[in-house]
């Protein structure tokens, strides 16, 4: 296939025009005289400023000895050429509005818009992905964020897992949600922390209570572990496994869910600042760690085993919470009690048991 090539620079017809008065030895005022033209006329033309109609092109035809055509045709290409240069910048700075506004190599690669070479198209798919009209539009929806302390992260990024949740949430069918009913069903979903498997069942048990619930894995530099809010008048709680370990799961469910409970609504994603560590995000993490284990068992725990943990005493402490013993350990970790790096093998994955759930 034969590509189609186009020389990198067209001349103007103005700076054509100078070259032949110069060979010629002609001043622009001896050329107007010639063709019974102000010389400003002259002037604006090498300078760009003025256009060579029909009629101008025959003057200088006549006076030059070349075609009329061959002046036409140079202004042609040269306004021609203009046009796309100017095309292609305003694509350029679209498309710096586009990227700085989105993540957009993030969205292409899970498939939630399609690669075009096209900036319309582009422009069209993120609007639509957003559920906005045009980028002008700021993205209204106030949301808990449960995420790492001492990060940089993308804010783009952060907003556009959002929407992910969001338009899959909307795609669930659900019951109507009642705070009242989730607060007594704490204890039903806390018995499904202790074996693992049982973490098949949360899904169906949160969406019977009116919850929403996705899985989106986070995107680069977002730094997330899930987040809460609302659609409509139903929660929604989204995860995203970040670290698929039992203690992770568990501990992120149980924040977002003590953020509905409370009856916090987060903030705005447009206000950035808001977006950090506050008060919502301490009071859900206490609540979220008392669920799990009972505080004042944890301290005798801690204080009966003194510095050292085995596997075996911590598995037992973990029955008689009827909790895996991956989420004890993970406190211990946490609390720094334990090193990180130990027994660690109590640390299972989760995925395998809601891998259904997972926006692939």
């Amino acid at each position: 296939m034969s590509q189609k090539l186009s020389p990198a620079r067209i001349p103007a017809p103005g700076r054509i025009l100078s070259r032949e008065l110069e060979a010629r030895g002609w001043t622009q005022k001896d050329f107007a005289e010639i063709i019974g033209r102000p010389v400003q006329t002259i002037n604006e033309i090498i300078r760009g400023n003025k256009r060579i109609t029909p009629e101008t092109a025959i003057e200088l035809s006549q006076a030059l000895g070349t075609s009329p055509e061959f002046w036409i045709n140079l202004e042609a290409k040269y306004r021609l050429h203009l046009a796309s240069q100017e095309k292609q910048e305003q694509d350029i700075a679209r498309k710096s509005r586009l990227y700085t506004i989105a993540p957009i190599n993030e969205l292409i690669k899970n498939k939630w818009i399609q690669e075009s070479d096209s900036i319309d198209k582009l422009e069209q798919q993120v609007c639509h992905f957003f559920g906005i009209s045009t980028l002008d539009e700021s993205l209204q929806l106030a949301v808990n964020f449960r995420c790492a302390e001492h990060r940089d992260p993308v804010v783009t990024s952060r907003m556009a897992w959002i929407k992910r949740i969001e338009n899959l949430a909307k795609q669930q069918t659900i019951a109507t949600f009642e705070r009242t009913k989730l607060v007594s069903a704490i204890p039903k979903i806390l018995a499904c922390a202790e074996q693992v498997e049982s973490v098949s069942r949360i899904p169906q048990l949160l969406m019977d209570l009116g919850i929403h619930f996705v899985i989106v894995p986070h995107l680069s530099k977002t730094y997330l572990d899930g987040a809460a809010f609302y659609l409509k008048n139903n929660p929604v709680v989204a995860l995203t496994l970040r670290y698929d370990r039992i203690d992770s799961f568990w501990f992120t469910l149980m924040h977002e869910l003590a953020h509905i409970t409370i009856g916090h609504h987060g903030s705005y994603l447009d206000d950035l600042d808001a977006l950090e560590v506050n008060d919502e995000e301490t009071e859900a993490n206490q609540k979220a760690s008392d669920w799990l284990i009972e505080p004042q068992a944890l301290q005798n725990f801690v204080s009966r085993t003194k510095k050292y943990f085995s596997r075996q005493a911590i598995e037992e402490f973990a029955r008689t919470q009827s909790r895996h013993p991956g989420i004890v350990l993970g406190r211990l970790h946490h609390d720094k009690l334990v090193p990180h790096q130990n027994l660690r093998v109590l640390l299972v994955k989760v995925s395998p048991f809601v891998r259904n759930w997972i926006d692939m």
